[in-house]
């Protein structure tokens, strides 16, 4: 089988053919321009490109300050977050600090607490004293018991379920 090469066009326009040469524009086609009219286009063309530029600067220079103005709002918002920390900190510590005076004041009051500080307490400030023998009254009581015996005899039953009740009436009834 010999292999040939297709070439199918799918499109409905025809396929373009490019040409072996360029044609050569004619010189005569151009007109001459007159030296005041090429240096207006030239002032109107220096003009152009200096707006150009100048637009092109005014907007280099609203990019960067854009920029520098998030820069600045990101950095704001950083120290804020970093003062809010220090705050907390600070009050972490002055927690922690509380707590270990409170620890210490439970143990002296827990040391304080002892008998014998009670005592010179209790005689000094409120002027007690000690119970001394005269001061004793014994109380004598009859020996008669108060606890009367049960006069009715108490009789328990326990409790059967419902099965067991219902054969034991099936059996009464038969006897």
């Amino acid at each position: 089988m010999a292999y040939r090469q297709v070439n199918y066009q799918y499109e409905t326009s025809p396929k373009k053919v490019k040409p072996e040469y360029e044609q050569k524009k004619k010189a005569n086609a151009k007109k001459k321009k007159s030296p005041t009219l090429k240096k207006k286009e030239q002032n109107v063309k220096l003009q152009s490109k200096d707006e150009k530029t100048l637009k092109l600067h005014v907007k280099t220079a609203l990019y960067i300050l854009v920029g520098f103005t998030i820069l600045f709002a990101i950095s704001y918002r950083n120290s804020l977050i970093t003062e809010s920390f220090n705050r907390k900190e600070n009050l972490k510590s002055q927690l922690s600090t509380l707590q270990k005076e409170n620890a210490q004041l439970e143990i002296s009051i827990q040391n304080s607490l002892n008998l014998a500080n009670i005592e010179k307490s209790a005689s000094e400030l409120l002027g007690m004293k000690k119970l001394d023998e005269t001061q004793k009254i014994y109380v004598t009581l009859p020996k008669k018991d108060y606890v009367e015996p049960a006069s009715e005899q108490v009789i328990v039953t326990e409790e059967t379920n419902w099965f067991q009740k219902l054969i034991d009436n099936i059996m009464e009834l038969i006897k």
